[in-house]
Protein backbone atom coordinates (compact mmCIF):
# COMPACT_ATOMS: atom_id res chain seq x y z
CA UNK A 1 0.00 0.00 0.00
CA UNK A 2 1.35 3.26 -0.94
CA UNK A 3 2.47 5.97 1.33
CA UNK A 4 -0.05 8.56 0.07
CA UNK A 5 -2.98 5.97 0.53
CA UNK A 6 -1.52 5.18 4.42
CA UNK A 7 -1.38 9.27 5.03
CA UNK A 8 -5.20 9.39 4.18
CA UNK A 9 -7.75 8.65 6.63
CA UNK A 10 -10.00 6.03 4.83
CA UNK A 11 -12.26 3.09 6.49
CA UNK A 12 -10.47 -0.30 5.72
CA UNK A 13 -12.62 -1.69 2.89
CA UNK A 14 -12.92 1.14 0.95
CA UNK A 15 -9.02 1.84 1.45
CA UNK A 16 -8.24 -1.56 -0.11
CA UNK A 17 -10.68 -1.27 -3.06
CA UNK A 18 -9.24 2.23 -3.78
CA UNK A 19 -5.93 2.36 -2.93
CA UNK A 20 -4.54 2.01 -6.48
CA UNK A 21 -6.45 4.98 -7.61
CA UNK A 22 -4.32 7.37 -5.66
CA UNK A 23 -1.42 6.62 -7.14
CA UNK A 24 -3.06 7.49 -10.39
CA UNK A 25 -1.08 10.95 -12.23
CA UNK A 26 -5.03 12.30 -11.93
CA UNK A 27 -5.14 11.95 -8.22
CA UNK A 28 -1.70 13.34 -7.46
CA UNK A 29 -2.68 16.26 -9.65
CA UNK A 30 -6.09 16.82 -7.58
CA UNK A 31 -3.63 16.53 -4.33
CA UNK A 32 -1.50 19.53 -5.87
CA UNK A 33 -4.28 21.67 -7.08
CA UNK A 34 -5.79 21.03 -3.14
CA UNK A 35 -2.37 22.17 -1.99
CA UNK A 36 -2.24 24.95 -4.08
CA UNK A 37 -5.23 26.41 -3.12
CA UNK A 38 -4.99 26.61 0.14
CA UNK A 39 -1.66 28.11 -0.25
CA UNK A 40 -2.65 30.75 -2.08
CA UNK A 41 -5.67 31.67 0.92
CA UNK A 42 -8.56 30.10 -0.59
CA UNK A 43 -11.45 28.31 1.80
CA UNK A 44 -11.79 24.93 0.75
CA UNK A 45 -14.98 22.73 2.08
CA UNK A 46 -15.76 20.46 3.62
CA UNK A 47 -13.19 20.46 6.15
CA UNK A 48 -9.97 18.11 5.41
CA UNK A 49 -11.01 16.10 7.61
CA UNK A 50 -14.37 15.41 6.10
CA UNK A 51 -13.34 15.80 2.60
CA UNK A 52 -13.70 11.16 2.54
CA UNK A 53 -16.71 11.57 5.36
CA UNK A 54 -19.56 9.75 2.98
CA UNK A 55 -16.33 6.53 2.82
CA UNK A 56 -15.75 7.02 6.50
CA UNK A 57 -19.35 6.98 7.82
CA UNK A 58 -20.38 3.86 5.37
CA UNK A 59 -18.28 1.35 5.02
CA UNK A 60 -17.62 -0.44 1.42
CA UNK A 61 -19.31 -3.57 3.15
CA UNK A 62 -22.45 -1.95 4.99
CA UNK A 63 -23.45 -0.19 2.04
CA UNK A 64 -27.39 -0.78 1.38
CA UNK A 65 -28.44 2.44 -1.19
CA UNK A 66 -26.33 5.02 -2.82
CA UNK A 67 -28.03 8.68 -3.18
CA UNK A 68 -25.51 10.44 -5.94
CA UNK A 69 -25.32 14.64 -5.57
CA UNK A 70 -22.89 16.90 -7.49
CA UNK A 71 -20.93 19.12 -5.27
CA UNK A 72 -20.38 20.13 -1.63
CA UNK A 73 -22.02 22.94 -0.05
CA UNK A 74 -20.04 25.70 -1.10
CA UNK A 75 -21.48 28.43 2.04
CA UNK A 76 -19.67 28.39 5.80
CA UNK A 77 -20.15 25.67 7.91
CA UNK A 78 -22.73 23.80 6.04
CA UNK A 79 -20.77 20.54 4.03
CA UNK A 80 -19.31 18.08 5.85
CA UNK A 81 -18.85 15.38 3.54
CA UNK A 82 -22.33 13.70 2.91
CA UNK A 83 -24.80 15.09 -0.16
CA UNK A 84 -27.75 16.82 0.78
CA UNK A 85 -26.75 16.81 4.69
CA UNK A 86 -25.41 20.09 6.16
CA UNK A 87 -23.71 20.29 9.77
CA UNK A 88 -25.71 20.92 13.21
CA UNK A 89 -27.26 24.37 13.11
CA UNK A 90 -27.54 25.06 9.58
CA UNK A 91 -30.88 26.24 8.14
CA UNK A 92 -32.07 23.03 5.77
CA UNK A 93 -31.46 23.31 2.58
CA UNK A 94 -34.08 24.00 -0.48
CA UNK A 95 -33.63 20.55 -2.09
CA UNK A 96 -33.40 18.54 1.39
CA UNK A 97 -36.34 20.56 2.19
CA UNK A 98 -37.88 18.77 -0.58
CA UNK A 99 -36.60 15.40 0.14
CA UNK A 100 -38.31 15.62 3.62
CA UNK A 101 -41.39 16.78 1.90
CA UNK A 102 -41.76 13.63 -0.34
CA UNK A 103 -40.27 11.34 3.31
CA UNK A 104 -43.46 13.39 4.97
CA UNK A 105 -45.98 11.78 1.79
CA UNK A 106 -44.35 8.46 1.03
CA UNK A 107 -44.00 7.23 4.22
CA UNK A 108 -45.53 9.69 6.65
CA UNK A 109 -42.41 10.97 8.13
CA UNK A 110 -42.43 13.84 10.27
CA UNK A 111 -40.78 17.15 9.08
CA UNK A 112 -37.09 16.93 11.36
CA UNK A 113 -36.33 20.32 12.71
CA UNK A 114 -32.21 19.81 11.10
CA UNK A 115 -30.64 18.89 7.67
CA UNK A 116 -27.44 16.25 9.16
CA UNK A 117 -28.28 12.95 7.78
CA UNK A 118 -25.53 11.50 9.41
CA UNK A 119 -28.09 8.68 10.91
CA UNK A 120 -28.73 7.39 7.11
CA UNK A 121 -25.25 6.77 6.32
CA UNK A 122 -24.50 4.76 9.47
CA UNK A 123 -27.39 3.03 8.36
CA UNK A 124 -25.51 2.02 5.12
CA UNK A 125 -27.08 4.90 2.80
CA UNK A 126 -23.80 5.82 0.81
CA UNK A 127 -24.18 10.20 0.60
CA UNK A 128 -21.66 10.28 -2.15
CA UNK A 129 -21.11 13.75 -4.15
CA UNK A 130 -19.37 13.33 -7.21
CA UNK A 131 -17.28 15.93 -6.66
CA UNK A 132 -15.68 16.25 -3.28
CA UNK A 133 -14.36 19.72 -2.69
CA UNK A 134 -15.69 23.10 -3.32
CA UNK A 135 -14.01 26.70 -2.90
CA UNK A 136 -16.25 29.09 -1.85
CA UNK A 137 -19.13 30.72 -2.97
CA UNK A 138 -17.80 29.03 -6.25
CA UNK A 139 -19.96 26.16 -7.06
CA UNK A 140 -18.76 23.25 -9.53
CA UNK A 141 -15.40 24.92 -8.76
CA UNK A 142 -13.37 21.61 -8.82
CA UNK A 143 -15.27 19.61 -10.66
CA UNK A 144 -12.91 19.34 -13.39
CA UNK A 145 -10.02 18.72 -11.20
CA UNK A 146 -10.00 14.81 -11.34
CA UNK A 147 -12.64 13.86 -8.20
CA UNK A 148 -14.82 12.64 -11.25
CA UNK A 149 -12.52 9.78 -12.45
CA UNK A 150 -12.47 9.22 -8.37
CA UNK A 151 -15.96 8.99 -7.58
CA UNK A 152 -16.68 7.31 -10.57
CA UNK A 153 -14.47 4.76 -9.44
CA UNK A 154 -16.13 4.52 -5.98
CA UNK A 155 -19.53 3.75 -7.80
CA UNK A 156 -18.18 0.99 -9.82
CA UNK A 157 -16.19 -0.51 -6.96
CA UNK A 158 -19.83 -0.56 -4.67
CA UNK A 159 -21.50 -2.20 -7.79
CA UNK A 160 -19.07 -4.73 -8.09
CA UNK A 161 -18.71 -5.38 -4.38
CA UNK A 162 -22.52 -5.44 -3.05
CA UNK A 163 -25.29 -7.45 -3.88
CA UNK A 164 -28.89 -6.08 -4.18
CA UNK A 165 -28.10 -2.10 -3.92
CA UNK A 166 -31.10 0.31 -3.89
CA UNK A 167 -29.22 3.05 -6.46
CA UNK A 168 -31.18 6.50 -6.36
CA UNK A 169 -30.73 9.03 -9.32
CA UNK A 170 -32.06 12.83 -9.04
CA UNK A 171 -31.67 14.47 -12.08
CA UNK A 172 -29.76 14.48 -15.21
CA UNK A 173 -26.20 14.76 -13.29
CA UNK A 174 -26.69 11.64 -11.32
CA UNK A 175 -28.68 9.83 -13.77
CA UNK A 176 -25.31 10.53 -16.10
CA UNK A 177 -23.39 7.45 -13.38
CA UNK A 178 -26.01 4.47 -14.34
CA UNK A 179 -23.26 4.00 -17.36
CA UNK A 180 -21.29 2.41 -14.34
CA UNK A 181 -24.10 0.64 -12.03
CA UNK A 182 -24.45 -3.21 -12.92
CA UNK A 183 -28.42 -2.91 -12.99
CA UNK A 184 -29.19 -6.59 -13.49
CA UNK A 185 -28.17 -7.07 -10.03
CA UNK A 186 -29.40 -3.90 -8.74
CA UNK A 187 -32.57 -1.85 -8.26
CA UNK A 188 -31.79 1.55 -9.40
CA UNK A 189 -34.19 4.76 -8.96
CA UNK A 190 -34.44 7.56 -11.37
CA UNK A 191 -36.24 11.21 -11.07
CA UNK A 192 -36.41 14.92 -11.19
CA UNK A 193 -33.45 16.35 -8.85
CA UNK A 194 -35.34 17.72 -5.30
CA UNK A 195 -34.03 21.32 -6.33
CA UNK A 196 -36.85 23.42 -6.14
CA UNK A 197 -36.28 24.30 -9.74
CA UNK A 198 -37.18 20.74 -10.75
CA UNK A 199 -39.16 18.88 -7.77
CA UNK A 200 -42.76 19.75 -8.93
CA UNK A 201 -41.20 17.50 -12.49
CA UNK A 202 -41.28 14.31 -10.72
CA UNK A 203 -39.03 14.33 -7.50
CA UNK A 204 -42.22 15.07 -5.13
CA UNK A 205 -44.37 11.66 -6.05
CA UNK A 206 -41.72 8.97 -6.64
CA UNK A 207 -42.31 7.26 -3.35
CA UNK A 208 -38.43 6.05 -4.07
CA UNK A 209 -38.26 6.01 -0.70
CA UNK A 210 -41.06 3.20 0.21
CA UNK A 211 -39.77 1.35 -3.32
CA UNK A 212 -36.19 1.22 -1.55
CA UNK A 213 -37.17 -0.22 1.82
CA UNK A 214 -39.05 -3.02 -0.35
CA UNK A 215 -36.34 -4.20 -1.98
CA UNK A 216 -34.42 -4.32 0.51
CA UNK A 217 -37.07 -6.18 2.43
CA UNK A 218 -37.29 -8.36 0.09
CA UNK A 219 -33.80 -9.50 -0.35
CA UNK A 220 -33.70 -9.95 3.47
CA UNK A 221 -31.82 -6.73 4.30
CA UNK A 222 -33.47 -4.36 6.88
CA UNK A 223 -35.47 -1.34 5.44
CA UNK A 224 -33.58 2.25 6.31
CA UNK A 225 -35.34 4.04 9.00
CA UNK A 226 -35.58 7.32 6.77
CA UNK A 227 -36.63 9.57 9.56
CA UNK A 228 -33.95 11.78 10.80
CA UNK A 229 -33.91 11.87 14.77
CA UNK A 230 -33.30 15.16 17.15
CA UNK A 231 -30.12 16.51 17.51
Amino acid sequence: MTETVDRIKLEAGWKEALRDEFDKPYMKALGEFLRAEKAAGKVIFPPGPLIFNALNSTPLDEVKVVIIGQDPYHGPGQAHGLCFSVQPGVPIPPSLLNIYKELKRDLNIDMPDHGHLQSWAEQGVLLLNTSLTVEQARAGSHANQGWQPFTDRVIEVVSAHQPNLVFLLWGSHAQSKQRLIDSTKHLVLRSAHPSPLSAYRGFLGNGHFSRCNKFLEQHGLAPIDWSVPPL
